[in-house]
């Protein structure tokens, strides 16, 4: 299974609470209305960033649902749909599918820390649960506690019809250079960390599952496209650019940092579920001081609900 939509920027979206505590809906409408007007064109609700651990699988179903709705066909929609519970996360990959997102990002299970074997069968369960409809997984060990080893990374896009992309956070370049070494056609590597955009597309990956293009998505959008097309001095300068914004956003544990960076463009209220909690003002200082560097702060007005 081919998936050429499956490039360039791509955005990690945060879920907006409103004072109730619920999913504020149209801060959410608002959130990607501003994402597509910032070029980017595939949208990835209810991920870490998005705070899927704290949502009730009826609050991921709506956000899935509201994040196809705002797009209108404009952007594709890969949800996230993961879980430790391989049975849960066959549930919500089905669920997804029949509210038309046009894939799912799915993470290793956490906490459960499965063998290889066990990653194996967890992914090839879901994708055969939602046959034609194109799976990503999802590495990041220091979430998850477990590492998709590059070999069982290239045998799930071997052997798996419609496995047909990593979304790489383990930070160790020496396993995504042999997934991109190794990778069958077609297979995609997308960089699950923004620092490293630039060095794993020089390498051959995709695109970038982006944090920080929740504040600049036109930036992170140009960096994209400007790697695609080989023009590695704008990378570069983009990159330096956005550098940090991108290592501001872990100071503290995401989305902290980001919905800290949003509250103060303006586009949502910093508002977690616990056990998250707003970030310290210390680190609020620095966001305002690199958004007001980025000429970011006083500009996304429109984007407000």
């Amino acid at each position: 299974m081919r998936v050429d939509w499956l490039r360039g920027g791509a955005t990690a979206l945060v879920t907006p609470f409103g004072a109730d505590g619920g999913v504020d809906e149209a801060r959410m409408r608002a959130l990607v209305e501003r994402q597509i007007v910032g070029g980017i064109r595939v949208l990835v609700p209810c991920g870490t960033t998005g705070e899927s651990a704290t949502l009730t699988p009826e609050e991921q179903a709506r956000v899935i649902a509201l994040t196809i709705e705002a797009a209108r066909g404009r952007a594709r929609v890969l949800a996230g749909t993961g879980g430790n519970a391989t049975a849960a996360a066959v549930e919500r990959a089905r669920a997804a599918r029949d509210l038309g997102a046009d894939g799912v990002l799915v993470v290793a299970p956490y906490y459960n820390k499965p063998t290889q074997a066990g990653l194996m069968a967890h992914f090839q369960a879901v994708a055969a649960a939602v046959p034609g409809l194109p799976v990503v997984l999802y590495n990041v060990p220091g979430r998850t506690g477990s590492n998709i080893e590059a070999p069982t990374a290239l045998a799930l896009a071997r052997e798996t019809e419609n496995i047909v992309a990593v979304k790489e956070a383990s930070g160790n370049l020496s396993q995504i250079m042999a997934i991109l070494r190794e990778r069958p056609d077609g297979f995609r590597v997308l960089s699950g960390d923004d620092a490293l955009t630039l060095p794993l597309m020089a390498l051959g990956a995709e695109g970038i599952v982006s944090v920080a293009s929740n504040e600049a998505p036109e930036l992170v959008s140009r960096l994209a496209e400007s790697a695609l097309a080989g023009e590695w001095d704008k990378v570069r300068a983009l990159h330096y650019r956005l550098l940090p914004l991108m290592e501001a956003n872990f100071l503290e544990s995401n989305p902290g940092p980001v919905k800290a960076a949003m509250a103060l463009m303006g586009l949502l209220e910093d508002r977690f579920r616990l056990p998250l909690v707003p970030v310290q003002e210390n680190t609020r200082a620095r966001l305002r001081e690199i958004l007001k560097e980025l000429g970011l702060l006083g500009r996304a007005a429109h984007a407000a609900a």
